[in-house]
């Protein structure tokens, strides 16, 4: 009996933290590929902070998902029948299939991947878009200078890890934030941080007056709240600060009363919004850079995996909680 096809829908919007009955689960035939199309298995699902907005109906840089619609997410699929000469079957490609066992695609938004590069889930955290996200971020707009010193949130994170690690390599000193005593450990034992912040038990103010002594040149935020609050308070003339993420408002109920922007008047600061998506000409070049610190082994790269589609739904609403150690994927 053939396997039949297994999809994740949204089943409701959910309101403040997801539950696992906000999400739904769909059996149903596999696709038939048409001339130039391809039928693909999902493999390894990438599971990111950024779904939590589409789920919802605010207006955002994506339309938001429909009730009923298959949850979006990158995954590494195989191309398990092809009607389209660019992509044998065997392929191994990364794609956007989503929460879905097979999906159909016209290669349009395929790209085969380079085995030469690492192990195939490479391309969804460190070679893929949490990896661009830090190399983009970081270079394209917070521009780190050696000695200058680097704060990022979310630290240990499948983004803040890459960032921590590159803004190292670049020569500069770099601060941590994490939650708990052992990522805080891991950021400074295995990824080479100056020092990391653990917010859940230190006071953020006193920890950055003592780790950050002469000042905050570069903030690459992937929290806000009140990380983000305690960072604006020690910005040096000139700072820049990269809005990369917003996990501690995804789940929030309320618009958040944010903190007091005024010394970003006083030091001359610069914050700048981010999105990968406005940076995709530099995919060559970032594969190239961080492609080869990877094989050089000077980066350090840590997976989170679960295991069954079925798991998905629990996996993320812990990947919201800061329940996950590295980059969260779903061998699916």
């Amino acid at each position: 009996m053939m396997e039949r096809n297994l999809s994740v829908v949204l089943a409701r919007r959910p309101v403040g933290e997801p539950r696992e009955d906000d999400f739904r689960f769909v059996e149903g035939e596999v696709p038939e590929p048409r001339e130039g199309e391809v039928l693909l298995r999902t493999r390894w699902l990438s599971l990111d902070p950024y779904m939590r907005g589409r789920m919802s109906a605010a207006r955002s840089y994506a339309p938001p998902l429909e009730i009923g619609e298959v949850i979006v997410g990158a995954t590494v699929s195989e191309v398990v029948r092809s009607r389209n000469d660019a992509f044998p079957e065997g392929t191994l490609v990364l794609a956007n299939a989503g929460w879905q066992r097979y999906a159909i695609s016209d290669g349009r938004d395929l790209r085969a991947l380079d085995p030469t590069l690492g192990p195939p889930t490479y391309a969804l955290g460190i070679l893929g878009m949490p990896g661009q996200t830090a190399y983009c971020a970081l270079f394209d707009i917070g521009r780190p200078r050696p000695g200058e010193t680097v704060v990022v949130s979310a630290a240990t994170g499948a983004v803040g890890s890459v960032a921590g690690q590159l803004a190292k390599i670049a020569g500069c000193r770099v601060v941590g934030v994490a939650g708990g005593p052992e990522k805080c450990r891991y950021a400074v034992d295995e990824l080479g941080y100056d020092a990391c912040i653990d917010r859940r038990a230190e006071d953020l103010d006193a920890a950055l007056a003592r780790h950050c002594p002469d000042g905050i040149d570069v903030y690459f935020d992937n929290t806000a709240g009140a990380i983000l609050e305690a960072v604006l308070r020690r910005l040096n003339v000139g700072a820049r600060m990269l809005l990369v993420g917003l996990i501690e408002h995804y789940n929030a109920t309320e618009p958040p009363k944010g903190p007091y922007l005024g010394p970003l008047l006083v030091a001359r600061a610069r914050i700048e919004g981010f999105l990968v998506r406005d940076h995709l000409a530099h995919t060559p070049a970032f594969l190239r850079h961080v492609g080869g610190l990877v094989k050089a082994g000077r980066l350090r790269y840590r997976e989170h995996v679960v295991d069954g589609l079925e798991n998905a739904p629990r996996a993320f609403i812990g990947l919201l909680r800061g329940e996950n150690f590295g980059k969260v994927l779903v061998r699916v």
